[in-house]
Parts: C-alpha cells; sequence; structure tokens
C-alpha cells in the first residue's frame, strides 16, 4: 500500500494548504506489466564481461609489436615516412603547377589539379610532422595549417571567378610551401 498526498484547505479564509496522506487502495496498486522474459544475464554482467575481456586482451590489442596490433596513429594508412619525403618534392611541385592552369583563367581544371594534389601533400606533410621531435612539431603545425587555409581559400577563389585573389592565395601558398619544405 502506498502513501499518496493529497492538499485540503481547512478554511476558506486561510490560504496556505495542509497536507494530509491517506492510503492508496490495494486494487489501485495493482497493474498488468508485460509480460517479459527474464534472463539471467544482465547489463552489469555483460559490463563486467566485457571489461575483464578488454584488460586480459589489451596487450594483444594494443601492441604495435605483435603481428595483429593495431597502431592508432593519425597516418595515412600504409604511409611510411621514407614514403612521405620521397613524394612531397613531387607533390607539393604539382601544387605549384596549378598557376599554368591559373594563367589561363581554367577555374574548374584549377580546382580538380589544386585538391588532388594538396590531398596528396596534406598526407606526406602530416606524416613527416608526425615523425619530427616535439619542439619542432608547433612550427610545423602552424604552417601546415596556414598553407591548408590558403589552398582552401584558393579554391574558394577559383569558385568566384576572382583573379586577384587567386593570385594572392597563389603567392602565400608557394611561399609557405618553401618555408615547410626548407624546414623539413
Amino acid at each position: 500500500m502506498a502513501l499518496v498526498p493529497r492538499f485540503v484547505q481547512s478554511s476558506p479564509l486561510y490560504l496556505s494548504p495542509t497536507i494530509i496522506c491517506h492510503l492508496k487502495p490495494s486494487f489501485l496498486l495493482r497493474e498488468n506489466p508485460e509480460k517479459v522474459p527474464k534472463s539471467n544475464f544482465t547489463r552489469r554482467i555483460g559490463a563486467i564481461a566485457t571489461m575483464a575481456k578488454v584488460l586480459l586482451a589489451r596487450e594483444a590489442i594494443f601492441n604495435v609489436k605483435i603481428a595483429n596490433g593495431f597502431d592508432f596513429k593519425m597516418v595515412a594508412p600504409g604511409q611510411t615516412l621514407e614514403e612521405a619525403e620521397s613524394g612531397i618534392r613531387g607533390h607539393a611541385l604539382a601544387l605549384l603547377q596549378v598557376k599554368a592552369l591559373i594563367e589561363s583563367e581554367a577555374w574548374k581544371d584549377m580546382q580538380k589539379a589544386l585538391r588532388k594534389s594538396s590531398s596528396l601533400l596534406k598526407q606526406d606533410i602530416y606524416t613527416i610532422i608526425q615523425s619530427k621531435p616535439g619542439s619542432m612539431r608547433p612550427q610545423l603545425r602552424k604552417l601546415y595549417s596556414n598553407l591548408f587555409n590558403n589552398v582552401t581559400r584558393l579554391d574558394y577563389a577559383a569558385r568566384d571567378n576572382d583573379a586577384t585573389q587567386v593570385w594572392e592565395y597563389y603567392e602565400k601558398i608557394a611561399i609557405t610551401l618553401d618555408d615547410i619544405l626548407s624546414r623539413i
């Protein structure tokens, strides 16, 4: 049986309500819940079993030295430092070769070439930055950010057919790219 509060006023002139509790009839307490099959497997047991499995298998899952261990670095799949270093010059040159497309004002072709070369260059530079010592990384990340922000701005300027801004961002890209390549 449950106690249910009921608000009652003692007199009409007195405005503060008084709380009185009374018992709820037992026939109102009975509800017919839907029949749900009971399981001996609870959420708590499942969580404990999962955590135990992860803790016991932690070394096998997260150890990179083991053949099937996971490597959670943010590097392009299958790209090594040597591949990034050998490809960065070619991808940087491809990025700078959009100059001919800018001169001819072939904006759509320039955007396609820009996007292709910049995505490959982005992977290479990121891989190389990750391999550098911690003291060099902040400077390289800032240059990396400036370079690809200018690439995005160049893409937008080409979309808007704004030749003056396209040339401005192209010059900024060339300067930043030279700075990055000299530091790497």
